[in-house]
């Protein structure tokens, strides 16, 4: 179990004050990791830095527009200032409205990309100099289950999380050998804000989403954060590169 503890170790979490994010950075917590929790509104993230205190680790609530590469910088810049160093940073800011192809503006659809995929651009180039210094990172990117399909009613997040996955890839390749891995969770339909708003907006069960996949229910945000803990760990320490399918296995129609 030494393999998975974080004690001494620094995380940024993005979009850490809901969903994933927050469950990802209390399992991080409980594992002995001090945190940073980014995100655009304070209150969630003063919430999940209380409750991360509450462990007995240490919090920091930054909020940051992650589409912006100078606030990035700034992210990092506070993290190092604070705690000394990063050890790992989460992608996990993301999300889209959904509606047709057709329905979308020129705005709307480089504001998805940014937010989706410019994000871990400029957060991982900058984590990455602190890292580099180390000698040691793990760099997890939450991506999504969308980004192995077709989904017409969610064309620019889809496309944004396909990038994700492949800039995985080529940043491992950049940095392993180094001593960053980088690694990514393509996320299924899990209880969060974005999948219950979008349920009710369409006149859906939540619940009925989740009895799609093999294990018939929705997935909860801390089991994504024990995705997140194995990349974040000493536990995949020969892992880098992969984007792993947490999705509550295939369904009765095989996928």
């Amino acid at each position: 179990m030494t393999r998975f503890d974080l004690n001494g170790r620094v995380a940024i979490i993005t979009g850490g004050g809901t969903g994933t994010g927050r469950g990802s950075a209390l399992v991080l917590a409980q594992h002995g990791a001090d945190v940073v929790l980014a995100g655009r509104r304070s209150e969630p993230l003063d919430s999940t830095a209380e409750e991360v205190r509450a462990l007995g680790r240490r919090a920091v609530p930054v909020p940051t527009d992650v589409t912006d590469p100078a606030g990035c910088q700034h992210l990092v810049d506070v993290a190092v200032s604070e705690f000394g160093k990063v050890d790992i940073l989460v992608n996990n800011a993301g999300g889209a409205e959904t509606k047709s192809i057709a329905k979308w503006t020129d705005d709307e659809w480089l504001g998805v990309l940014n937010l989706n995929l410019g994000s871990v651009w400029h957060l991982s180039r900058a984590a990455s100099k602190p890292m580099l210094e180390n000698g040691k990172g793990a760099i997890v990117n939450i991506s999504s289950g969308a980004s192995l399909v077709a989904m017409p009613q969610a064309a620019p997040y889809a496309a944004a999380k396909a990038g994700v996955n492949n800039l995985t890839g080529s940043m491992a390749a950049a940095w392993t050998r180094k001593g960053i891995r980088v690694n990514a969770i393509a996320v299924g339909a899990v209880r969060a804000a974005s999948l219950l708003d979008d349920a009710a907006r369409y006149g859906l069960d939540p619940e009925a989403i989740g009895m799609l996949n093999g294990a018939g229910r929705l997935g909860e945000p801390d089991e994504i954060g024990y995705g997140v803990l194995f990349f974040a760990s000493d536990a995949s320490s020969f892992c880098s590169g992969q984007t792993l399918y947490m999705h509550g296995g295939p369904g009765p129609a095989g996928v």
